[in-house]
């Protein structure tokens, strides 16, 4: 059986990056060393605790009937259900005893190589700040809510946490290949907005859809995205939208679906076969595709986010 990581890869040591491989441009910052690894959590305010209890109350208000099963039943263990921002050493001491995760503060995004890192030792790196009022609705840069409300609760399922830890080890293979943005895509259109089919439909459990109330209903209910079945080898030729709803959704049948597609697939030879650009637009349906839903595409067409186009 191939593997995504090579099995000779040492994870107790931040990995280089190969020379020629392009990461984003990020300027550490002077108070964090080299793992990008706050001291501490930040003590967080009245009224940041306050903004968290609004921002909870509102998805917990949409996400019923919307997000997969897996999500409600880790919010329950983790009782991320308390008043104010979560204690990362409480979630931490939960999560190791369900799933040998923990969770640890960052001061903003970090390096690919320092991220997979973290996610190969079964660390999730979580924004150790929280938005303003001013961008309550939307916030480019993922903060304490997005990355404990959207993302933590799935790593008390044990088959994604063995995911999330599976594609941290990925990281070394793709930087090896310098498919940094292949192996992003699947992150992106898994982990961050990805559906799972369920006994009673389809269901959210990509934490960038279940963190923001617009794309919770445009996911499920949109006519004008693209719904489809998952396809590791498509999707990581597939480009994708970071600052707008997402013009397709892929589906996987189970979390073990997902599982064996991604471990069990020879990614040595997929990235041999991979051009360093995408071959499909975020809007395209292929012949290939398993097709659930083909999207009108509308919202897009109409200018999206930028035209303040209704997200039908």
């Amino acid at each position: 059986m191939a593997a995504i990581a090579h099995p000779k890869t040492n994870f107790a040591a931040i990995p280089e990056v190969p020379e020629g491989v392009f990461t984003a441009p990020l300027k550490r910052p002077a108070h964090v060393g080299e793992d990008w690894l706050e001291p501490r959590q930040r003590d967080y305010s009245s009224d940041d605790d306050a903004i968290w209890n609004d921002l909870f109350e509102r998805q917990m208000e949409i996400l019923p009937g919307r997000a997969c099963e897996a999500f409600f039943a880790g919010l329950q263990k983790l009782h991320l259900d308390r008043a104010g921002v979560p204690d990362f050493t409480r979630l931490s001491e939960q999560l190791g005893a369900l799933t040998g995760w923990s969770v640890v503060p960052v001061p903003m995004l970090i390096p690919d190589h320092v991220f997979f890192w973290h996610l190969a030792n079964r660390r999730f790196p979580a924004g150790n700040f929280i938005r303003s009022r001013e961008n309550f609705d939307y916030i480019q840069e993922p903060d304490v809510f997005h990355d404990v409300f959207g993302h933590v609760p799935l790593l008390a399922d044990p088959v994604f946490a063995d995911y999330m830890h599976e594609y941290g080890k990925a990281g070394w293979k793709a930087m090896r290949y310098n498919r940094l943005k292949a192996l992003g895509a699947l992150y992106w259109y898994t982990v961050e907005f990805g559906l799972i089919q369920e006994g009673d439909g389809l269901r959210i459990y990509g934490a960038g859809i279940l963190s923001g109330p617009r794309e919770a209903i445009f996911a499920l209910e949109g006519q004008s995205p693209n719904r489809i079945m998952l396809n590791v080898d498509r999707v990581m030729r597939t480009d994708y939208v970071i600052d707008d709803l997402q013009p397709t959704y892929f589906v996987i049948e189970s979390f073990d679906d997902l599982y064996h597609q991604t471990v069990d697939r020879d990614f040595d030879r997929l990235y041999r076969s991979l051009n360093p650009g995408f071959t499909y637009a975020n809007s395209a349906v292929i012949d290939v595709d398993d097709v659930l839903h083909r999207g009108t595409q509308e919202y897009h067409l109409r200018g999206g986010r930028g035209s303040n186009a209704e997200p039908v």
